[in-house]
């Protein structure tokens, strides 16, 4: 008996090392391979720019050139620079917006580097390059940079929330936003050491505070890639923002006529 426990123990003892073993290795792969994860750029990119746009070059002062889609807004109204999610492109950007556009909102759709054929491959301090090469060149084309709404969906609300930090925007939009993407992670796989894996930190939670523009915060209430809380950890960081949970609504939010109603509203409102 005395055997047959000690070999018990032993074979314990090995499944429980192979077991700790492969837990390393997902891990390591995890770290490693994260960013093809994070920024699935879309292999169908629509080769024109969206009906109404044209096709601008921005350029980032790492020496990147960049497209992004412009189109000018109506009778002094502002422009909207959209940054969208992580696996969007310019068709869901134009989708997006549509209807604030058709209002008379000027917009310039921001591409990243790694995406739609640009040079370069994307990160959070890449991305944060990119939203700086368009305020910079929104500026050159004398855009007031206090005449421009950021709009961030999804993980575009980290660039979005990193340049109107910057810049004295008119207004910061984010739909579906994070307080940070370790919190996003966190959320999913409370049992992963988010923190430590993720690379690419995105802490809109710390510098939301800063911005000193009017914020609006739309997240739908049945998310469940991007949970509830993220939102009300940014509403916290800036009490002065406005926060609206649209019910039985999930990560889809951006694109539903429901957002741009209340962005539309909302920016009326702003607009007086």
């Amino acid at each position: 008996m005395l055997r047959v426990g000690a070999r018990l123990i032993i074979i314990l003892k090995q499944i429980a090392i192979f077991g700790l073993a492969v837990i390393i290795t997902l891990l390591l792969l995890a770290y490693f391979f994260q960013r093809s994860f994070l920024f699935p750029a879309p292999n169908n990119y629509p080769v024109n720019a969206p009906a109404g746009y044209d096709i601008v070059q921005t350029r980032t002062t790492d020496g990147l050139i960049l497209k992004a889609a412009y189109r000018p807004a109506l009778n002094g109204k502002p422009v909207m620079v959209f940054f969208h999610g992580n696996g969007d492109s310019f068709s869901g950007a134009d989708a997006a917006t549509r209807q604030l556009v058709e209002a008379g909102y000027g917009a310039l759709l921001i591409e990243y580097r790694g995406y739609a054929g640009n040079p370069g491959s994307p990160s959070e301090a890449g991305l944060y390059l990119d939203g700086d090469a368009a305020i910079k060149w929104l500026s050159g084309a004398e855009i007031p940079i206090d005449n421009l709404v950021l709009i961030g969906n999804s993980m575009g609300s980290g660039p979005a929330t990193e340049i109107a930090a910057k810049h004295p925007v008119k207004a910061l939009i984010l739909i579906s936003g994070f307080s940070s993407l370790p919190d996003v992670v966190a959320g999913l796989y409370p049992i992963l050491p988010a923190d430590l894996l993720i690379k690419d930190k995105f802490r809109s939670v710390s510098k939301l505070h800063k911005v000193k523009a009017p914020i609006l915060i739309i997240h739908g209430a049945a998310d469940q890639l991007v949970l509830p809380v993220n939102a009300e950890r940014l509403k916290q960081a800036n009490p002065e923002a406005d926060l609206i949970i649209v019910p039985e609504v999930g990560h889809e939010l951006a694109y539903l006529p429901k957002a741009q109603e209340l962005m539309g509203a909302w920016l009326s409102k702003l607009n007086g």
